[in-house]
């Protein structure tokens, strides 16, 4: 017997997916009977299942997958509360352009005995809601309803080409538990939808016009930079930028990235910011904004020099789902990064361009040099000299992370390179930048968004990714703060990876409550009242009762688990962390007492 949940899984195989991540409920029977009957006929499922306790962790882990393959995942849920349960990581792989495909059931409508799959218990009375795809509708690419089983293959390809087209994202199919439970003939259940007839949109072009304008701009600079977030999203784009850079002496600048957009050690690679001041603003005369959400924030004293040009290039450029979403551009191109880098670099590459900048490449070359050694000249500083922190016990973060790096490189077998970096710091985004130092394309993951409790499950994830994609990560470490680390729902997180044999390290930067709402009110009442209280007394300090964070992961999954709070104690646990992940293939978690807030 065939039926609606037959045809959805087969389609999906036939798609190229091979996971689903999945919290089963009561409109569920038709899938979970359909997945027995596969192992009877064939000894396995078409689509492997991973089970997730929990929605969120689920929805984190199929974002961490589809990271790492550049393939969508899929992720099925209960209902409405299912859909709920999904919480912040649907803003997550919303803001992340991650092309996920959520299925949820939906209560029965009818309570007629003779329909299958009707009402037949109490809470299907209470998740019949009025409008359940309203619940996500406003961070998915496409949202639709599945009415009948001969149609659910084509809504399914319909959904994963949206997915998968710029600018990328989630999308949410929803059926009846009567729509998953008719049955359909096999005629229909055997066909094939071919994915190759189902292609993604192909990446646009910068016109003719739009080309020209910035070559021209870009030989005419004195001081051009580039700033750029997530334009590693697509790894093939990083050879790309650092060519481009290269080859006409251009500055780059990160600012909130999500990846890795240019090597740590380019010579033009010359700052990072999450919202600060970017002080290289008032010395360029051409800027091109390359796949950046928040390219600066105005508040901070950030404003291009009135004689700059700036070139906007985007999936999207004006920013269309964002509320707000302005900067004073000479130019929009709607464009893919791939595509336009390798438009601009065969733009200048020939001789007779490259002699006509000449007089100024070489000024530029000098100007980046400078900047770039006075940067890490800084960060280096702050690493080597200040080890403890103002407590005189503890670490400071980028002594912390500065021997983790060095810890990493020394005992894996690719010295550090083939390390796969889940970052969730948070506040302290900018330092794990500036001290994990990565160089490979893709070798470091955020949510994209700011949600938090992405970071364990996109760890479990990730992990199924690079076996899927054959990346044999070395190691697989997670860096998260202690407020995000309890976001993450660790109970369910470790589960997963212990069920799924995902090891993977953590390192909990724990200063003692939620730094971020600190720093809010700091930034508009810098001298409050509240400026000289304590976390405690703000309410955001979770104090000293807070519980030991390694033993909640050895708890729920067998993880190795050791608490830091003295700086000498740290060489020695975080190479038994790493040796434990490495060697006994389980999970270890370093909870870090770093100073508090």
């Amino acid at each position: 017997m065939y039926t609606t949940a037959s045809l959805i899984f087969k389609t999906l195989a036939d798609a190229g997916i091979t996971h689903a991540f999945v919290n089963w409920g009561n409109d569920h029977p038709a899938f979970l009977e359909e997945l027995e009957r596969e192992r009877v006929e064939s000894g396995k499922t078409a689509v492997e299942i991973v089970t997730c306790p929990h929605e969120m962790v689920a929805l984190s882990a199929a974002q961490g997958y589809a990271q790492v393959t550049g393939k969508p995942a899929a992720v099925i849920v209960h209902v409405d509360v299912g859909t709920q349960g999904l919480a912040g990581a649907v803003h997550n792989v919303d803001r992340g352009h991650t092309p996920v495909l959520i299925y949820a059931g939906a209560a029965p409508q009818a309570a007629d005995k003779r329909i299958k799959g009707a009402k037949n218990e109490w809470p299907m009375w209470l998740q019949d809601v009025p409008d359940q795809p309203a619940i996500v509708r406003q961070y998915m690419r496409y949202t639709a309803q599945i009415q009948s089983g001969r149609n659910a293959g084509r809504m399914v390809m319909r959904a994963l080409q949206i997915a998968t087209s710029e600018p990328k994202g989630p999308v949410y199919l929803w059926a009846r538990r009567e729509t998953s439970e008719e049955e359909i003939d096999p005629s229909i259940a055997k066909e094939t939808l071919s994915i190759e007839k189902w292609p993604a949109v192909d990446g646009s072009a910068l016109s003719a016009p739009a080309l020209k304008q910035i070559v021209d701009a870009l030989l005419e600079a004195q001081f051009p930079l580039i700033i750029t977030a997530h334009s590693g999203r697509n790894p093939k784009t990083v050879p790309l930028l650092a060519e481009l850079s290269s080859l006409l002496a251009i500055g780059v600048y990160t600012s909130c990235p999500s990846a890795v957009c240019i090597p740590w050690t380019h010579p033009h690679y010359i700052g990072t910011s999450y919202g600060g001041k970017n002080e290289l603003l008032d010395h360029a005369d051409l800027l091109i904004l390359l796949d950046v959400d928040i390219p600066w924030v105005d508040t901070k004293g950030n404003k291009p020099r009135d004689d700059a040009q700036v070139f906007v290039i985007d999936s999207d450029p004006l920013k269309t789902t964002f509320g707000w979403s302005h900067v004073d551009a000479d130019l929009l191109c709607k464009a893919d990064a791939e595509v336009a880098l390798s438009q601009l670099i065969a733009a200048v590459e020939g001789p007779e361009l490259k002699t006509r900048a000449a007089s100024k490449l070489s000024a530029r070359e000098a100007r980046l040099q400078q900047i770039r050694s006075d940067w890490v000249a800084s960060q280096e500083s702050a690493e080597q000299v200040k080890s403890l922190a103002a407590d005189g016990t503890t670490p400071t973060v980028p002594f912390l992370l500065a021997s983790l790096r060095n810890i990493v490189a020394a005992q894996t077998p690719s010295q550090g390179e083939n390390v796969l970096w889940v970052n969730e710091a948070i506040s302290n985004y900018p330092l794990t930048w500036a001290y994990l130092r990565p160089e490979v394309p893709g070798s470091v993951l955020q949510s994209g968004g700011s949600s938090l409790g992405y970071c364990l499950g996109a760890s479990v994830g990730a992990y199924l990714g690079g076996i899927v994609s054959d990346k044999k990560y070395d190691l697989i470490a997670a860096i998260v703060g202690d407020g995000t680390f309890l976001f993450g729902i660790p109970a369910s997180a470790y589960w997963l990876a212990n069920r799924n044999n995902t090891p993977f390290l953590t390192i909990v930067l724990n200063n003692g409550g939620w730094a971020s709402p600190r720093y809010s009110m700091l930034g508009v009442y810098p001298d409050g009242l509240g400026s000289t209280a304590s976390g405690e007394q703000l309410s955001v300090g979770f104090g000293p009762e807070a519980p030991d964070y390694s033993q909640v992961a050895v708890a729920a999954g067998g993880a190795w688990g050791k608490r830091v709070e003295k700086v000498e104690e740290l060489h020695a646990v975080l190479q038994e962390a790493v040796r434990v992940v490495l060697e006994e293939k389980r999970c270890a978690v370093v909870d870090c007492i770093i100073e508090s807030i």
